[in-house]
């Protein structure tokens, strides 16, 4: 199986790719944006956030479930990390996603989470998507009802992370192949 550091996958805007050390700059922008990080975990320090990023670089070599970067195909700018990722002990096979502000509101979080929940059942052969969401979080509610995921129960997320609680919004391989064709003029089958 390709490690997340080979994929590369094309949608009619974006290019989803493997996190890379030029992407740092515009990475620590999203994580030190009060707005972006408002519901994962708050604005993180300068050294925080290289250590966020290392740990994304990380997740690439250890795993075959990391999410990607999001580059506007049209402009060629980073916009965020979206698509699958399972960290040790993570209670959940997630596909996440986190897009800055100014590519907000653009569909680029729906096309982006697309291609990432196809990669995760066709490459990755997971039976199950979820979504971690804070209750809060009613953008990314309507993103994953968007995408036909329902929510499910609250669970508590490891490590230092312990303590904090997110609803894991989902569905399974059927259920997301039964509604595939609804997102066809978005994301093209390939």
């Amino acid at each position: 199986m390709d490690r997340p550091t080979k994929t590369r996958i094309e949608t009619p805007r974006l290019l989803l790719r493997a996190i890379k050390p030029v992407d740092l700059e515009s990475a620590m922008g999203f994580l030190r944006s009060e707005h972006s990080m408002r519901y994962l975990g708050g604005v993180k320090a300068e050294p925080d956030c290289w250590r966020t990023f290392a740990a994304w670089l990380g997740m690439q070599q250890l795993t075959d479930a990391a999410m990607f970067s999001v580059i506007e195909r049209a402009s060629g700018d980073w916009i965020g990390r979206v698509g699958p990722l399972t960290p040790h002990s993570w209670p959940v096979q997630e596909v996440g996603w986190g897009i800055i502000e100014r590519a907000e509101g653009k569909g680029f979080g729906f096309e982006a989470a697309i291609a990432s929940i196809d990669y995760a059942f066709s490459v990755l052969h997971w039976r199950r998507v979820d979504h971690l969401i804070h209750d809060a979080n009613v953008p990314s509610q309507r993103l994953a009802e968007r995408l036909g995921s329902a929510p499910g129960e609250l669970v508590e997320l490891p490590g230092s992370l312990g303590g904090e609680r997110a609803r894991a919004w989902g569905q399974t391989r059927e259920q997301w192949f039964e509604r595939r064709s609804e997102f066809d003029a978005v994301v093209p089958r390939s």
